[in-house]
């Protein structure tokens, strides 16, 4: 079979069809302590002038946001997100500050999911309160254990009762969508444990639970002394476990790690992290935060960006000033990169796979420009190896696609080949 390519589709490439989601993400890059699996971007908190050192760090990314608005003008943002390090140290009135900022310079209304992370053991309820009043209405609160010893394994600073109280803090500052962050596979973590953690969960009634594996990353204390960890095996049987408790109760994973309430008054997805698996656009404000810019011209053709600032705080600011008084002759703060054609397909699909449902083939013409042809090879091959399932044989139209049970499971391998080709 012959596939229509880049020469044979010349009209096609580069050609948006329809304009991009775009949303927000914000860092605050610091923490009480330093987590040792913890790879973000996030460092310990100076505690002899913490507000000198928040206000100055929240008027660059004003700075920054000021520099990237000539990029994105008429575009409406659809989420933002507050995450880090731990932005729950925010003060309220630096959070104050900064949404009405965000606010008058984006036009955001009551209907922009506003997500913040928030650590258990950095809040209380008058917090949550002032946090609610400035604009947030969701909020995911980084549990990760309600085992004592785990915690402690983890570096958490919170314990058991904090986290529950915490929640239960936001549930009367009026939160009606909370998300808790579980981990699982850790430092020899019983299949008991493991399910006592999905079951405390549970009985707290959160609206949504991201359930993910810890994983060894490169320049982690715990990548350079591993704790034992649960082999394959018992990972796999922890995370089946944990799957049928989440089943059970009326939870349904729609990513990878990524499980919403069912039957809830208002859909419980994460809309924005939705927005990223969708390969939607986001502009990436703070230190070491990375964004994705689509930018259209009126005939449909089109560049995709990528940003990256720099990662240490000090760093971040100096460059943001530069920019904002005009010393640097760049139209953006930060590094800027573009995505090549072939690029776009490996990210298009990086991301989309993560999601249950698969996704419909149009919306890969309209979020990369390219034409639908540039996935048939990797999605027919798929389909033999049974990685994937198609909505209609080829040469007839196809409308959605999805991996199988297999595919999941195998998801990193199928990324790595791809990439590797």
């Amino acid at each position: 079979m012959t596939f229509p390519g880049k020469e044979s589709d010349p009209i096609l490439m580069n050609h948006f069809t329809q304009p991009i989601p775009l949303s927000l993400y914000v860092h605050f890059p610091w923490c009480i302590q330093k987590c040792p699996y913890c790879d973000f971007n996030s460092h310990q908190r100076q505690t002899d002038d913490a507000e000198a050192q928040e206000r100055e760090y929240l008027q660059a990314l004003i700075q920054q946001l000021d520099a990237t608005l000539p990029r994105i003008w008429g575009r409406p943002v659809e989420t933002i997100f507050f995450g880090g390090g731990t932005p729950s140290l925010m003060s309220v009135e630096g959070l104050n500050w900064l949404m009405s900022q965000l606010r008058a310079r984006l036009g955001f209304g009551p209907q922009t999911e506003v997500t913040l992370e928030a650590n258990p053991g950095a809040m209380d309820t008058d917090k949550f309160t002032g946090f609610r009043e400035a604009g947030i209405n969701r909020l995911s609160l980084g549990v990760q254990s309600f085992q004592p010893r785990l915690l402690k394994a983890l570096g958490r600073i919170h314990s058991v009762e904090e986290a529950e109280n915490a929640f239960a803090a936001a549930r009367e500052a009026g939160f009606d969508r909370i998300n808790l962050d579980l981990m699982f596979a850790l430092p020899e973590q019983t299949l008991h444990e493991a399910a006592e953690d999905v079951k405390r969960a549970l009985a707290l009634a959160p609206d949504h639970i991201s359930y993910y594996q810890l994983t060894l990353e490169p320049n982690t204390p715990f990548y350079r002394a591993p704790p034992l960890l649960p082999d394959d095996d018992q990972a796999w049987l922890i995370q089946e476990q944990g799957h049928g408790l989440l089943r059970d109760a009326g939870f349904e994973a729609y990513e990878v790690s990524a499980w919403a309430r069912q039957n809830a008054p208002v859909d419980q997805r994460c809309r924005h992290n939705l927005n990223y698996w969708q390969f939607g656009d986001y502009i990436g404000l703070g230190a070491g935060a990375h964004g994705k810019l689509t930018l259209l011209q009126s005939d449909g053709s089109g560049e995709i960006l990528r940003t990256q600032m720099p990662a240490s705080p000090g760093s971040y600011q100096r460059e943001v000033q530069a920019v904002s008084l005009g010393r640097q002759p760049a139209a953006l703060p930060g590094r800027v990169t573009r995505v090549a054609e072939d690029e776009r397909v490996f990210e298009f699909l990086l991301n989309l796979l993560r999601l249950q449902s698969g996704f419909a083939l149009g919306l890969f013409a309209e979020r990369t420009g390219l034409p639908e042809s540039r996935l048939w090879p990797t999605l027919l091959d798929w389909q033999e190896k049974g990685w994937m399932t198609l909505s209609s044989p080829l040469p007839e139209p196809l409308t959605h696609c999805a991996l199988t049970e297999t595919g999941h499971r195998y998801l990193n391998t199928l990324l790595q080949t791809l990439l590797d080709e």
